[in-house]
């Protein structure tokens, strides 16, 4: 229905309920010549006379009376899906779809939405751990958690604490007879893993710095995989080296079964940020969420190797928390528990 017909509708309805021309122009807030001008037109559309009027009296005709017996269901419809959506803006409550990083998933999302869904038990979060870095609005997720910069241009990012560091390490039965490297050139001498975990896009550049020098370098090798236990199984077969999160890798660490290299430099270090699209009308539910994600990054939460339980029990978590094939979300019962 065009506007301009659905405009004329409504101001048919007003004159018959007032049976006044003056009345129903007074709430629709015009003049009386566009009211008779509306009417006339609908008239002239429909090619029937719905109202009788004298200079005193207005009445229905027959097919006046019969509009408007079919026209007044159908606005109280109308009325209702507008009070339905007006509780959208006023009720805290309802569903929130986020996608969420799989570090994230294994590290400081549980407590964060354990807290939150005690402070807002009328909101039910879907998590669906993500590690491609999707299109939330075309997957309808009203937001998303990722490591910062890996967020569009055109997404609204709010930092949400959660700071981690990669580690560059290998097997120590990769470096039998090999020199092991010291400094990020090295690398480049070396069979490197590459691990693309936020897409088959993503920079593959791993980054180094030590003092005032900054080093980054696109290294090479015969595997490439979107897989952080798949990237780590890799390395512990000594396939080669790998740069990942130090809470994945620390347990290999203290174990022996791992290395680090290039230890005097520092490796990269990023921390994950909430993000949504565009600042306006934000459902009243998201913005719920943001305004407690903004105070928990207050706290300056960071991810230490102690975060994690040992034998990899992150990364078990994160396949663990991964939805099974064709199934969208996992609830947060899953999540914390």
């Amino acid at each position: 229905m065009r506007a301009s017909q659905f405009a004329k509708l409504t101001a048919f309805v007003a004159v018959a309920e007032h049976a006044s021309f003056t009345r129903a122009a007074t709430q629709l807030g015009i003049s009386n010549p566009s009211l008779s001008h509306a009417i006339r037109s609908l008239e002239d559309q429909l090619g029937v006379r719905l109202l009788n009027r004298t200079t005193r009296n207005v009445a229905l005709t027959e097919a006046g009376a019969e509009l408007l017996a079919h026209l007044n269901p159908a606005l109280e419809r109308f009325e209702k899906a507008l009070d339905v959506v007006n509780g959208f803006r006023a009720k805290l409550g309802g569903t929130l779809r986020v996608a969420v990083h799989p570090v994230a998933a294994g590290t400081i999302v549980p407590s964060l939405i354990a807290r939150f869904s005690a402070q807002n038990p009328d909101i039910r979060l879907e998590i669906y751990v993500d590690r491609e870095r999707g299109d939330i609005v075309g997957n309808h997720f009203d937001a998303g958690i990722q490591v910062d910069g890996g967020v569009a241009q055109d997404m609204i990012a709010v930092p949400i604490g959660g700071q981690f560091r990669f580690l560059t390490v290998v097997a120590p039965g990769y470096l039998a007879g090999k020199a092991p490297p010291s400094h990020p050139g090295d690398l480049k001498q070396h069979k490197c893993i590459e691990y693309f975990g936020t897409g088959r896009n993503a920079d593959l550049r791993w980054r180094f710095r030590k003092g005032e020098n900054q080093v980054e370098l696109e290294v090479r090798g015969s595997l490439a995989v979107n897989d952080a236990d798949l990237a780590l199984r890799a390395a512990l077969e000594g396939i080669g080296i790998v740069q990942l999160p130090e809470l994945v890798v620390a347990p290999y660490i203290a174990e022996g079964r791992l290395v680090s290299v290039v230890a005097d430099w520092c490796s990269q270090s990023t921390e994950f940020v909430l993000f949504y699209p565009g600042r306006r009308l934000v459902p009243l539910k998201l913005r719920a969420l943001i305004d407690f994600f903004r105070h928990e990054s207050k706290k300056a939460l960071r991810v230490k190797p102690d975060d994690s339980v040992r034998d990899s029990a992150c990364i078990e978590t994160i396949q663990h928390l991964k939805p099974s094939q064709g199934q969208a979300h996992a609830s947060t019962a899953a999540m914390v528990a």
